[in-house]
């Protein structure tokens, strides 16, 4: 009999036969997730919404007509131009075929003079290609130049191959029918939601004025139509908790070919805030027609804009009270708006696109907001004086609360590390710590960073692994000890946690973006997990994402040099495809690799990192198993027993990860 190695599962082989190349869609089938939402098919709707939507933002749709059938299925019908169903020049395969079939296809990545859009949504490839494969059956009509054509999908993939034939002479409708029926196998609940559904469609109505928007109800018989000529002003107002303080403040924006702010053509904003004393605020952003529900640089923009005109005006007519420092949150905070951006290339954080990450969306409000807000403030001095007072009441509500919270501390307090650069507030919902790996980077951090609200703590090395270290023993660690003191709360259970002497709203890591930055992050959150529980409950800990690339960029066009900053490798791929759209010629930009946080300074670290507007930090929560899940994983990756299932692991899903070597 032959010996076998103790442990081993033959089974568990790894081999050249292991590896498995999916196609096609198999991608989004295999991890749904990953593609789109999984609670409820409305965001697969909503793609073919987005594409009758992007023609009727190009100039050539009036109508789309959205259908809930008694069968379960979608239909969305709209009179744009009409998909083309002509062979692909290259792939010799329908078009129509390949924008349902392929993920990485589409008529919306050239931005050029001569582009199908110019502006439009739907900029990541996937779109109605994700929809097509986690549907059981899809039915496509397109009428265009004269003929009519249909092509049946089941699964992602052709189950009746394109048909065509001519219609009428007289006949010159054009448009695309897409029909749909979800499969119920990929989500949580087959059923759409259709307050959601009503609420997407409506603002479509509100973003487009004049076009048409209808839902109707085959069960019922019910029909809504939606269709506006002022729809911002109109749709706030409907929808604010309380009665404005002062009368809405609205405008819109667009560069055209003589500015020269280094836009592009058709690039702006339509906005209108509302400034109530009471109520929640309602806040609803677009971009080219996409709603971002999670928000982005395009509302930092607005934000920027509104407290750069309000502070400007306050100092102007001398209205601040001595002792009392304004804050933009004093003057966002009460802001109701509706905010609908127009950007040329906009970057989504995620497949959903329920957040804008463009920097150049937060300069682009910003310059169009100001100067409108300065003007009207300035022609109507009395609403002015009026929202000022509103404004610095916040800001003194805001600095009686951090007072309250710092007399509550007492005496007694231990003394804080010496190599901690605090933060000037005490106003926990804006400040925020930073763990910095390293002490030049920590040279860095400091004198970029904001002094009123952001506190620095530099670390020397690696942070001992704490998983099996006695909660009494953890303070024999310097490291360990400065990290405790500086966020005031001591080590604890999930049940025995107390936060009430927590002095900072966000914990954030901040490391190289290469292998030891990962390991480092990897320590601390091991060291949070384990023993603050109750911080990662309550949300306040986060990861800090440092760019790993900066490109320099030569002037193109109106557009001057640039240094433009990227996460990793796709983004890196992503802004040279960008350059050469922009006709940059090939090699003429220069690529630099950050070996580590210690080589940015301070400005670039500001820029990159530190700036609540551009920089991207990842929330750390626990798995939607729940903590007793969390805890049992991180054993396992962290535990000194454990080397037998991390080799499991690595072998189980070794594949599936990119490493850095």
């Amino acid at each position: 009999m032959a010996n076998k190695s103790p442990g081993k599962n033959p089974a568990s082989n790894y081999g050249e036969a292991s590896i498995r190349v999916l196609k096609g869609l198999e991608p989004v089938k295999q991890r749904p997730g990953m593609y789109t939402r999984t609670d409820n098919p409305l965001h697969i709707v909503q793609e073919v919404i987005d594409n009758a939507a992007d023609e009727a933002l190009a100039g050539h749709g009036s109508h789309i007509d959205v259908t809930l059938h008694t069968d379960g299925s979608v239909s969305v019908v709209d009179d744009g131009r009409g998909i083309p169903f002509g062979q692909h020049a290259e792939e010799k395969v329908p078009v129509v075929e390949i924008v349902f079939t392929r993920l990485h296809a589409g008529g919306k990545f050239d931005k050029g003079g001569g582009a199908a859009y110019s502006f439009s949504g739907g900029l990541h490839g996937v779109g109605v290609s994700v929809t097509n494969a986690l549907s059981t059956r899809l039915d496509v009509t397109v009428w265009r130049e004269g003929q009519v054509a249909s092509i049946g999908f089941a699964g992602g993939d052709v189950v009746e191959p394109l048909r065509m034939r001519k219609i009428g002479s007289g006949d010159r409708r054009s448009g695309t029918t897409v029909r749909t029926w979800p499969d119920p196998r990929y989500f949580d609940s087959p059923d759409l939601p259709r307050g959601e559904l009503t609420h997407l469609l409506r603002s479509k109505a509100v973003l487009m004025p004049g076009v048409k928007v209808t839902l109707t109800i085959e069960k019922t018989g019910d029909v809504q139509t939606w269709q506006y000529q002022d729809g911002l002003r109109d749709y706030l107002t409907q929808n604010l908790a309380a009665d404005p303080v002062i009368p809405l403040f609205e405008g819109a924006h667009y560069a055209d070919r003589g500015e020269t702010e280094n836009f592009a053509e058709g690039e702006g904003a339509a906005w209108c805030v509302a400034f109530t004393e009471d109520g929640a605020p309602m806040r609803e952003s677009y971009v080219n027609l996409i709603p971002t529900v999670a928000g982005g640089t395009h509302e930092s923009g607005l934000k920027d804009g509104l407290f750069g005109a309000v502070k400007g005006f306050i100092d102007l007519h001398a209205l601040l009270p001595k002792g009392v420092k304004l804050m933009p949150e004093d003057v966002f905070s009460r802001a109701s708006f509706v905010l609908s951006a127009k950007v040329l290339d906009p970057q989504f954080q995620g497949q959903i696109k329920e957040r804008l990450n463009s920097r150049d969306a937060l300069r682009l409000v910003t310059t169009y907001v100001k100067p409108a807000m300065e003007l009207w403030l300035n022609q109507h001095v009395e609403i002015g004086r009026k929202l000022a007072e509103l404004v610095i009441r916040q800001a003194q509500t805001r600095q009686r609360a951090s007072q309250k919270v710092e007399k509550r501390k007492g005496s007694g307090v231990a003394v804080l590390p010496g190599k901690l650069t605090d933060c000037e507030s005490r106003d926990l919902t804006m400040n925020e710590l930073f763990l910095v790996e390293g002490d030049s980077a920590g040279g860095s951090a400091k004198m970029g960073r904001n002094k009123e609200t952001q506190a620095v703590l530099p670390l020397r090395g690696k942070v001992l692994n704490a998983w099996e270290v006695e909660r009494d023993r953890l303070f024999a660690n310097n490291e360990i000890h400065d990290i405790a003191v500086a966020i005031g709360v001591d080590p604890h259970t999930m049940e025995s946690g107390d936060l009430s002497g927590l002095r900072y709203g966000k914990i954030c890591i901040l490391s190289d973006a290469d292998v030891d930055g990962s390991h480092i992050q990897v320590l601390l959150l091991t060291l949070f997990f384990r023993h603050f529980p109750k911080l990662i409950e309550a949300g306040r800990i986060f990861v800090a994402k440092p760019p790993l690339f900066r490109v320099d960029a030569p002037a193109r066009g109106k557009k001057p040099a640039a240094k433009i900053y990227a996460l990793d490798d796709g983004e890196l791929h992503a802004t040279l495809d960008k350059l050469r759209k922009e006709g940059t010629r090939e090699g003429a930009w220069s690529i630099s690799r950050f070996k580590g946080l210690g080589e940015m300074n301070a400005e670039q670290l500001w820029d990159t990192t530190l700036n609540p507007d551009t920089r991207r930090l990842l929330p750390i929560s626990y798995a939607a198993a729940g903590h007793a899940a969390t805890v049992a994983s991180l054993a396992r990756l962290m535990g000194k027993g454990e080397a037998q299932s991390r080799r499991d692991l690595m072998e189980l899903h070794g594949d599936d990860v990119e490493v850095d070597v």
